[in-house]
């Protein structure tokens, strides 16, 4: 079995457009939703075993706030900067290249590309709003599987619902 955790950012900072876009910070309530997700995620039965995020502020600074409600070590998240302006083509060759050890991760990056692959993974996820966790389970014991199988499972949720 395969966990599969998109994490889209969460709310980000405008107030100074001085600042290059990755170097964008996470506003408050963006850091209280990020929190309450890592609590709603600590609280299920699957829990990612790695975390992948992009380089970008607001992209680390969700997975690090996630990271620290569910017990994952802040210096264990792998940051690649394939998840930041990237494509459904190379998220999936992320996932791909996904060492068949592990049975759940967490990629948290950013729209539209996380909206799409949620989408092209489950036609259920036709948007992921700001915070929102898309999860996927499959029946497999190889990342290269996803995206050419189905989920056996799908849910999404975020700060909202």
């Amino acid at each position: 079995m395969k966990t599969l955790f998109l994490v889209r950012h969460a709310k980000s900072s405008r107030d100074d457009p001085s600042l290059p876009d990755r170097e964008r910070p996470l506003n408050d309530r963006g850091r209280h939703d990020a929190a309450a997700m890592g609590k709603r995620m600590a609280g299920r039965k699957s829990k990612p075993r790695l975390i992948v995020s992009s380089p970008a502020v607001r992209a680390l600074t969700t997975a690090q706030l996630i990271a620290d409600q569910i017990g994952y070590a802040y210096q264990d998240i792998v940051i690649d900067d394939s998840l930041y302006a990237s494509s459904v083509v190379n998220l999936l060759a992320v996932v791909h290249a996904l060492d068949n050890e592990l049975d759940g991760v967490m990629l948290c990056g950013h729209n539209p590309e996380f909206t799409d692959l949620a989408h092209r993974l489950s036609g259920e996820i036709t948007d992921m709003p700001t915070c929102a966790v898309a999860e996927f389970h499959y029946d497999t014991k190889a990342w290269g599987h996803v995206g050419e199988i189905t989920p056996s499972k799908v849910t999404l949720y975020s700060p909202k619902t």
